[in-house]
Parts: C-alpha cells; sequence; structure tokens
C-alpha cells in the first residue's frame, strides 16, 4: 500500500510539472502574439472583399470583387433612388461620415460578336457632391477616350438630393413643364450649370492629343491640339464652339 502511494504522489508531482511547463508555454506564446501588435502576415489570400474600417466601425475603404461590390452611401446609407452594388470591382473610398468619395474601378470584356468594352476610373468627390477630379479610360472596340478631368459641380444642393430631384423630373410627362424643370436642374443659374467639365488633358478618338480649358457652362474656349499626323495647333472659341482666333492662322 505505502509503495502505491508513493507512486501516486511521484505522479502527481509530475502532472504538476506539466501543468507548470504547459502554463509557461502558453502564457509565453500569449506575450508572443501581443509582441506582434496583432499583425498577422500571409504570403497569399484569396478573399471576395475587404472592409476597411476605423476602430469605431467606420467604413473607410472598400476593396471587393464585382459581385460584392457595394451600393453608394450617403451618411453610411444607401442613397435614394438607390444605385445597387455588384456592378464595378475595385476600389470605393469613404469620408469621415461614411459618404462615398471616390474610387478606383475597372472593367473589360468581349461581347458574343467579339466586340470590346474597356474601362478604368480613378476619382476623387467633390465633399458631398459627384467626382471632381478623375482618371478615365473608355473604349468601346477601339474607340477611344482616355485622360485626366477636373470638373465643376455646384455645392447646394447635394448630389443626391439632385439627382433624387432630376430623376424624378424625367418621370414626368413630356412637354414644356417637364422641359423647363430640367432645364433649370441642368443650369440653375444663368452662365453657370450645376456641373461642368472645366479641364481635360488626354486624347479622343481620332488619336488628337490635346488640352481643353472649357468656362462654367463646359464650353471648350480655348484648345492645344496636336492630331494625328502631328500637326499642332492653338484654338480660341466662342460660346457656341466657333473658332475665333488660330495658330498657325
Amino acid at each position: 500500500m505505502e509503495e502505491r502511494f508513493a507512486q501516486m504522489e511521484k505522479e502527481l508531482r509530475r502532472l504538476r510539472r506539466y501543468t507548470v511547463i504547459l502554463t509557461l508555454l502558453l502564457v509565453i506564446t500569449g506575450l508572443f502574439a501581443f509582441s506582434k501588435s496583432g499583425i498577422d502576415h500571409f504570403k497569399e489570400i484569396s478573399v471576395e472583399r475587404i472592409n476597411i474600417v476605423e476602430n469605431n466601425g467606420q467604413l473607410r475603404m472598400v476593396i471587393s470583387n464585382k459581385s460584392r461590390s457595394p451600393e453608394n452611401l450617403l451618411y453610411g446609407k444607401p442613397i435614394t433612388p438607390p444605385i445597387p452594388g455588384g456592378t464595378r470591382p475595385g476600389m470605393i473610398f469613404y469620408n469621415d461620415e461614411g459618404t462615398e468619395n471616390g474610387g478606383l474601378v475597372f472593367t473589360g470584356a468581349k461581347d458574343s460578336s467579339g466586340k470590346y468594352n474597356a474601362f478604368g476610373h480613378f476619382s476623387f468627390d467633390q465633399y458631398n457632391q459627384n467626382q471632381v477630379l478623375y482618371l478615365s479610360y473608355q473604349d468601346t472596340n477601339g474607340d477611344q477616350h482616355t485622360g485626366l478631368h477636373i470638373d465643376d459641380w455646384q455645392t447646394n444642393p447635394e448630389w443626391a438630393d439632385w439627382r433624387a430631384a432630376y430623376k424624378k423630373a424625367q418621370k414626368l410627362p413630356d412637354g414644356p413643364a417637364k422641359e423647363e424643370l430640367l432645364k433649370k436642374l441642368m443650369e440653375p443659374e444663368e452662365g453657370r450649370r450645376a456641373f461642368a467639365q472645366r479641364v481635360f488633358v488626354g486624347k479622343d478618338d481620332t488619336k488628337t492629343a490635346m488640352v481643353t480649358l472649357s468656362d462654367r457652362m463646359g464650353k471648350p474656349r480655348l484648345q492645344m491640339l496636336v492630331d494625328s499626323n502631328g500637326t499642332a495647333k492653338l484654338n480660341f472659341l466662342d460660346q457656341q464652339g466657333k473658332v475665333t482666333y488660330s495658330l498657325p492662322n
């Protein structure tokens, strides 16, 4: 009997040693994990969507494939009428209030007839308005427009409210009242559009490289051109788009 108790006591001491060692290993492992500040290293990952958020859960950026791309958000909520997600692979940016304010999106494919469409777009939005600075590549089976755009956007109303009013006006019966309302929305003041392209630096479908400066109505007023044959020209235009002076004459 005494031998049995001695053996049991020996086994208990051994078990205690194992327990202490295991506890120490767990503590060391935990300290090592915390020492990495929560940063994990992966050589490769495959995901359909990544949400970048602040400490409070505020969404700041979404990286996603096409099917899991987000809908348009204003103050963290879908705009009205909604612009659904599932259409634009890439990255979408959000400001401090959870409102979309730009991104990088792209696409490109051939249809059943063999014709292709390709698109790339990197943009930054005016506060609570639409894009005002963007790089764009659009290519419809060789009909290509590529360049840097700088736009004007009105500051009031917010883009989502303006868009909702415009969509509502489009549903009105055709007639003078509808046309007048649409014109008022597009031109809230005489000589100023709700939005207008002011600067374009790029090339068009004729392979002409250009710098175009436009007025607040979006009308080109000054163009610096080099066409596909290498001929250079500087054009001054009036409000109707007529060239009033050109260099060389």
